[in-house]
């Protein structure tokens, strides 16, 4: 049997049952690296998966995007074995992403309080995972009867795995066991233990942060950045979740069949039109003349724009709108990143001169008239549209670099306001598996793009690494920034988007690596219960992304 290894353009012979791994082993495959997970025709697996036919293969460390998370769910794994061992009758919640690691909690089994724990008893449980990693424990891969595994689950009080498969209907699951204890994983985990070697814990409110190495310095742990804002953003909807009684994928599942969904749909948009409500009221009673809005990819930038316009006219302030983009400059003065292309998402490539002047002759009370920016000649070009505020007019301006303080240096911080806006998911698939944020926001493009700008999903896949470096460089190291942050996710739109997506997402060919991901993303779907569209309002954020929209756009 030969199988192609496409990191080094070469087949190789094996026999049938063999795994990417054993041909290391057996020095058929020799890597300049240690791979902690691979591809197999373009589906990510791990190290042990069973090969029976021919395949392509190709390797991965634990510094790419696929090995980032493999390596994170082994600490995962670290940590609740640590914990299982240490506080037997305990349930850890690894809750979702912060801080550039993972916020987590535990509680007695039946208490919807978490235990605190004290500063020495997370040393302890991280000197027990360095324990774990230094012993190089291995973890096994089993795919065996659902049925089979959901009495190991019970006996372990692992209750919201146990209701997810439940509601998912599958026969077979794969999951792992740890020195005997079992789990499962959204996605593959390593060989071993002694491949997540660095790690941290640290405290913080009423839990700990479990953080992974720094891919710059990978011999070190990442340290904590303080996202106070942001994380009052997660708690806020951490306990709205816990009042409907939907905080994992299994109980949204059950308020599907229940057919209690729609109260839980009425609810949602009640608190997304609650949260805007608020902000508007802040702008009122600071005074501001600017808006200032931002937010990364698929956060629903532009309907939050047009809800925050409507609440803003309730309390009597009329809402003029400007678009940044129609300040870029002309294109041969735009920089251009490391690969020579134009850089569209740097700050510069906006005329600051010329937004700062206006916007300090609109404050002073002056009539401008407003750039136009023409895409399809990469140039301004002048036409009438003048602008003026009048006393009880509220300019809103939406762009990426809202929130950064060079964007308008020149305006007078008591006159500005500024909006964070991103889908900060909250809902969980189970007690140790989070739904991410940037999947959440991937989705909602796929189907924008597909559905608006006839863009497939392997185009949109193929792209969001770029697009992802751009936020890191211009949106994530000011969301702090902001004077409010809206989180527009809800809590029940992966159901409704599941129809959407997964028809888009199986267009992508098998033989690119795009597929990895629409892969992952399909297998993820497959969690949810699908929510009928029908029952979505038209002033939902989602429809900015589905279509159906009492907005225009």
């Amino acid at each position: 049997m030969e199988i192609y290894i496409k990191n080094q353009d070469r087949y190789v012979e094996s026999h049938g049952g063999c795994s990417p791994l054993s041909l290391i082993e057996d020095g058929a495959v020799a890597l300049p690296f240690r791979p902690i997970c691979c591809r197999v025709n373009n589906k990510t697996e791990d190290l042990r998966f069973p090969i029976f036919a021919p395949k392509q293969v190709e390797y991965f460390s634990d510094l790419s995007e696929s090995g980032r998370r493999v390596y994170t769910r082994a600490l995962c794994f670290m940590l609740y074995k640590a914990v299982s061992e240490m506080m037997p009758g305990i349930q850890l919640r690894i809750e979702h992403s912060i801080f550039r690691g993972y916020f987590c909690r535990i509680f007695e089994v039946g208490s919807s309080e978490p235990y605190i724990l004290k500063p020495e008893q997370i040393m302890a449980l991280q000197a027990r995972m360095k324990e774990l990693a230094d012993a190089d424990l291995p973890f096994q891969r089993h795919e065996r009867l659902t049925s089979d595994l959901l009495p190991k689950l019970r006996e372990q009080n692992l209750f919201s795995k146990v209701l997810l498969f439940e509601t998912t209907g599958q026969l077979y699951t794969v999951y792992y066991t740890l020195d005997g204890l079992a789990d499962s994983y959204y996605g593959a985990l390593p060989p071993s233990t002694g491949y997540a070697p660095v790690f941290g814990l640290h405290p913080y409110a009423d839990g700990f942060i479990l953080m992974g190495r720094d891919p710059k310095e990978p011999e070190h742990a990442l340290l904590p950045e303080r996202q106070t804002k942001m994380f009052k953003a997660f708690t806020d909807y951490m306990h709205f979740n816990e009042v409907v009684k939907v905080r994992t994928v299994g109980e949204l599942n059950m308020s599907v069949r229940s057919r209690a969904v729609r109260d839980l749909i009425n609810v949602a948009e009640a608190m997304h039109e609650r949260q805007i409500g608020r902000i508007a009221d802040e702008i009122v009673a600071k005074g501001a003349k600017i808006v200032l809005l931002a937010g990364p990819s698929s956060s629903g930038k532009t309907t939050t724009c047009k809800r925050l316009a409507v609440q803003l006219m309730t309390s009597l302030v009329t809402p003029k709108m400007i678009s940044l983009d129609d300040y870029f400059v002309d294109r041969d003065n735009t920089p251009r990143d490391e690969t020579g292309d134009y850089d569209f998402e740097h700050l510069h490539a906006l005329d600051l001169e010329r937004l700062n002047s206006d916007l300090s002759r609109l404050l002073a009370g002056e009539t401008v008239n407003l750039p136009t920016y023409s895409f399809e000649f990469g140039k301004r070009i002048e036409k009438e549209k003048p602008l003026h505020l009048e006393p009880t007019d509220v300019l809103i301006m939406e762009g990426i670099h809202g929130l950064n303080p060079d964007l308008i240096p020149a305006i007078d911080a008591s006159s500005v306001f500024k909006v964070y806006v991103s889908a900060l998911t909250t809902l969980s698939i189970d007690d140790h598996n989070w739904i991410s944020p940037n999947d959440n926001r991937l989705l909602r493009r796929i189907v924008r793009d597909y559905r608006y700008r006839h863009i497939s999903a392997y185009e949109t896949i193929r792209r969001w690494p770029s697009v992802r470096r751009g936020e890191e460089r211009w949106i994530f190291p000011f969301q702090e920034n902001a004077d409010a942050t809206f989180n527009s996710s809800l809590l029940f739109e992966l159901g409704v988007m599941k129809e959407y997506a997964e028809p888009i997402l199986r267009q992508v060919p098998h033989n690119v690596p795009e597929y990895a991901n629409a892969y992952r993303l399909l297998r993820f779907l497959e969690y949810f219960d699908p929510i009928p569209v029908d029952q979505i309002p038209p002033t939902s954020l989602l429809r900015e992304f589905l279509g159906g929209s009492s907005f225009h756009y």
